[in-house]
């Protein structure tokens, strides 16, 4: 497994979409918004998305350097169409105008439908809590994507359906950003390429019976993936299924539909931003949230842990330690981006 630095990972990602005619300023978006999914830990939505991403692009699925097109907006709500550009760039967008308008008001919300996958909700957050604002996310699979099985189910009819909320504290940020199947299926993912079983209780097979094969998402007759809270799984299901209106029907998009392809291609997006401002004031937020944040983290713990981890944390220690270390590629994405490389005539930086 090749470790790549990032500043070289970044290089090659943006090089690639470049290629293909991305504007350089998209490509630096997106290949920020992947090589950052990577340093944070989650390599699901880091450079192994790269193939994928491109070969939309050369189909015509996605579209290069197309506009956020306003469909409605009002002082505090935005609804708009991605027209299939590529989903960080277009996410992006709607939060930088969703921002001042919370700022204005104390609440801005927005949508987005027909987009292309905009990667890791929690790096929006990221952006939110800088400017001491709250962001609450969600994001379902725009129709396709139906990998989760309710409950007793032996089909998937939603999608992972990830959910994030991020605080800002006077030190460092609260980040809670997961999907709301046991897994993202991009771990299950990066599990089948490298040709390793997933742990006990991500996924079951067309049957219903539990399974640690990843190849039962990929090839016929197809399992499903579990919805979170193990013998619970009714509320991460629950949870799962009102993202999936919150993102799909709100936004004007699509909720899972069997007419649509299972892989899904992009998605639909709602973000709501809120600004202590202008309910209890900033330093009365930013003092309550970290004290207690501080109160948590001063819990004494069981004899096999040394410290509270709180959300954000696991990547910021990611993030530290990849950041000197470089990023580790599973041996079949580095194989795909290597050749895409080759095809498309750019340079691999040396690493």
């Amino acid at each position: 497994m090749p470790t790549i630095p990032a500043d070289s990972l970044f290089s090659l990602t943006r090089a690639l979409f470049e290629a293909i005619g991305v504007p350089n300023s998209d490509a630096c978006v997106v290949a920020h918004s992947l090589v950052e999914a990577n340093l944070c830990g989650h390599d699901s939505h880091g450079v192994m998305r790269v193939p994928q991403y491109l070969e939309l692009l050369r189909k015509g699925t996605y579209k290069v350097d197309v506009p956020l097109t306003f469909l409605n907006e009002t002082a505090a709500v935005v609804a708009a169409d991605g027209n299939w550009g590529l989903g960080q760039v277009q996410a992006h967008r709607l939060l930088n105008h969703l921002l001042p308008k919370a700022k204005s008001l104390g609440v801005a919300a927005g949508t987005i439908r027909n987009c292309g996958h905009v990667g890791r909700l929690g790096e929006y957050a990221e952006v939110a809590v800088r400017e001491k604002l709250v962001l609450l996310a969600g994001a379902n699979s725009h129709g396709g994507g139906r990998r989760v099985a309710p409950p007793g189910g032996t089909e998937g009819r939603i999608s992972t359906n990830p959910i994030c909320m991020g605080v800002p504290t006077s030190t460092e940020a609260i980040i809670l950003d997961f999907g709301t199947s046991s897994v993202a299926e991009g771990k299950v993912r990066a599990h089948y390429q490298k040709k390793e079983p997933v742990p006990d209780g991500w996924l079951v097979d067309h049957t219903g019976a539990p399974t640690t094969d990843p190849a039962v998402l990929y090839t016929e007759p197809r399992g499903s993936l579990l919805p979170f809270g193990g013998s619970q799984a009714y509320k991460g299901f629950g949870l799962g299924l009102l993202i999936e209106i919150w993102s799909g029907a709100l936004s004007g998009g699509v909720c899972a539909n069997p007419d649509y392809p299972l892989t899904g291609i992009g998605n639909a997006v709602t973000f709501v931003v809120l600004d202590p401002a202008m309910f209890g004031g900033v330093d009365y937020f930013l003092n309550e949230a970290t004290r207690l944040s501080n109160y948590v983290r001063s819990c004494p713990t069981t004899t096999n842990v040394s410290s509270i981890t709180l959300p954000g944390d696991p990547e910021r220690a990611t993030k530290a330690q990849r950041t000197v270390t470089g990023v580790p590629i599973p041996d079949a994405t580095w194989d795909l981006i290597l050749q895409t490389a080759t095809e498309l005539q750019v340079s691999i930086p040396a690493y």
